[in-house]
């Protein structure tokens, strides 16, 4: 809610990019992980003589309460895991190369940057502009310019929105797409997925077997840009948040050591101010108003990382107490709700944060999904990702001669004891970017 009450206080006082320094540091503080934002505390140590900050990540706090814990585990509750230094870049290091090295510093240029943080490792862009527009004060204008140059960089079909754009914007930066590829995938997408292609050679006036090369020649674009590319963290995973269990009941315990404690120079400020020096004054004042929001953020980060995990743990009750239950499946939009907060500030909230249990690590976005049929008992309780993923080992493993229709993809999954529609089939399919039985057939040459 804090996040929230600051986001829009901010953009009642600025115009055009409403984009403060203050708030540009707010939405990165909640996204940081815990290595980014201890890093961002140490920049601003070095840059303001008045901050110290205060090593000790071994305390964790609930409510007044402190618990004192070792940082030693063994097995799978080892919360320090080890990524391996060598893995590959990341798609957003890589697309930030390129923003850094391409584009001269202009405001767009501070669009991009804020854009290019909605990009997922898939390549998609995830946000909506109408909602960034109305969170951030940004005319939408200029927010749909700077994706538009997001969606220049490298990988080609990198920033799109949907499949669609993102065969478009492949087809566009390669000079050996066929001659039509454009704009039939641009006016004729819908037609061209139901394989309606007599339609669209006539409406073109070109042989059938042109549209099968544009077919063939789509089947080499990646459906997802960001394949490929590393993920963004290097290094060890430290947990925001360690639940456990007292006395039979499940406590969710705040991470100290996940939020970096900072404390003011008072000291140092007095000796300063005894000068009488206007310069010297207002950059002290200016120091300490930097502090004093620092503090703030912080407390703002932490609460708001708190309130989320407490209420995926009162939702998840039956898993974290029960690790043979499945993950219920869980919308964004229904903790903001709850929370009274944007969406984006929930999916900035539960991306890189983690949280620690006695059966391991988990990573608090892991616990949302989609329900796969609220009609259906067995469906209820199932994740559409593990419904997807049993899906594609179907399809993958299918005679591609004689491929699955969307039925006799539920009768398969019926013998796995999942429940759902044909419709919820198709639906799926559709999300996974997988043709139609139809059009997954292969002939003989």
């Amino acid at each position: 809610m804090a996040f929230e009450q600051k986001f829009k206080q901010q953009q009642s006082q600025i115009q055009k990019l409403a984009m403060t320094p203050e708030l540009q540091q707010s939405i990165k503080m909640l996204q940081y992980n815990i290595e980014d934002l201890q890093q961002f505390i140490n920049d601003k140590v070095m840059e303001n003589p008045l901050i110290e900050t205060v090593d000790d990540n071994q305390i964790i706090q609930a409510g007044e309460s402190q618990y004192k814990v070792s940082l030693t585990t063994d097995g799978d509750n080892d919360y320090m895991n080890s990524v391996s230094s060598d893995e590959a870049q990341s798609l957003l290091d890589y697309l930030l190369d390129q923003i850094y090295l391409t584009m001269r510093q202009t405001p767009l240029r501070k669009v991009v940057l804020y854009l290019v943080d909605y990009v997922e490792q898939t390549g998609y862009f995830s946000a909506n502009l109408d909602d960034l527009a109305e969170e951030s004060g940004i005319p939408p204008i200029m927010l749909l310019d700077a994706l538009t140059l997001i969606q220049r960089l490298d990988p080609p079909g990198v920033g799109a929105r949907n499949l669609q754009e993102n065969i478009m914007l492949q087809i566009d930066l390669d000079s050996s797409a066929p001659e039509l590829a454009y704009v039939v995938i641009k006016d004729n997408f819908d037609d061209f997925v139901d394989r309606k292609w007599q339609h669209i050679a006539r409406e073109y006036g070109v042989n059938i077997s042109d549209i099968q090369e544009i077919s063939d020649f789509v089947r080499t674009l990646s459906p997802n840009p960001g394949a490929g590319f590393g993920t963004p963290r290097i290094g060890k995973i430290y947990p925001d948040l360690v639940l456990k269990n007292i006395n039979d009941e499940l406590t969710l315990f705040k991470v100290r050591g996940a939020q970096p404690e900072i404390v003011f120079q008072q000291k140092y400020f007095d000796d300063m101010s005894k000068g009488n020096d206007p310069e010297v004054t207002k950059y002290l004042a200016d120091k300490k108003r930097e502090y004093e929001w620092l503090v703030n953020g912080l407390r703002q980060r932490g609460d708001t990382i708190l309130k989320v995990g407490q209420y995926i743990l009162k939702y998840q009750a039956a898993f974290f107490s029960d690790k043979t239950k499945p993950i219920k499946p869980l919308l964004l939009r229904e903790v903001a709700a709850a929370l009274d907060v944007h969406e984006s500030t929930i999916s900035r909230t539960v991306n890189d944060k983690y949280i620690e249990t006695e059966s391991g690590v988990y990573e608090l976005k892991s616990f949302f999904g989609q329900v796969a049929n609220k009609n259906k008992k067995n469906a209820e309780a199932l994740s559409s990702k593990a419904i997807m993923l049993t899906m594609q080992e179907l399809i993958d493993a299918e005679d591609k001669m004689k491929p699955l229709s969307d039925q006799k993809i539920v009768l398969q999954l019926m013998k796995q004891n999942i429940d759902i529609s044909r419709r919820t089939v198709a639906k799926y399919r559709e999300n996974m970017n997988v043709p139609s039985s139809s059009a997954r057939k292969r002939y003989k040459d």
